[in-house]
């Protein structure tokens, strides 16, 4: 499996190589749970290339079982999916609007902006468990 370990900003999180693909079925995220527990790890970036062809059709039930299992674990999911690259279907775009404030998964336009949303995520769970 292609998931490297980076450190971001503090945030330790695994992320796929941007153009290797990683999820052959939406089964696969048990692999990308197993790295998670390995290595303590709470979130993970990935790119379009490392989702299954049918991801972003709401009806393939894909997402569902990847988005899930990812927060049955408590493991966060940016997913870096520049629009001019992906189509989304129209349920998968009504899902990410009903999402749009969620703190498990999130679709950026580019890497920085997901790394960002994940250290955000993570600094804001950790201070509230220190509360």
């Amino acid at each position: 499996m292609k998931l490297q370990l980076v450190n971001e900003q503090g945030m330790r999180l695994l992320e796929g190589a941007p153009n290797a693909p990683l999820l052959s079925s939406p089964y696969d995220i048990d692999r990308i749970i197993e790295a998670c527990f390995a290595d303590h790890i709470e979130a993970v970036l990935l790119y379009t290339a490392n989702l299954t062809p049918t991801f972003f059709d709401l009806s393939s039930g894909d997402a569902g079982v990847v988005l899930q299992k990812l927060q049955n674990y408590r493991i966060r999911l940016a997913i870096v999916a520049p629009r001019e690259h992906v189509r989304f279907s129209r349920r998968f775009s009504e899902m990410l609007a009903d999402n749009q404030q969620g703190i498990m998964f999130g679709v950026f336009e580019d890497r920085s902006a997901a790394a960002l949303w994940l250290v955000v995520q993570h600094n804001a769970a950790s201070a509230s468990r220190s509360a």
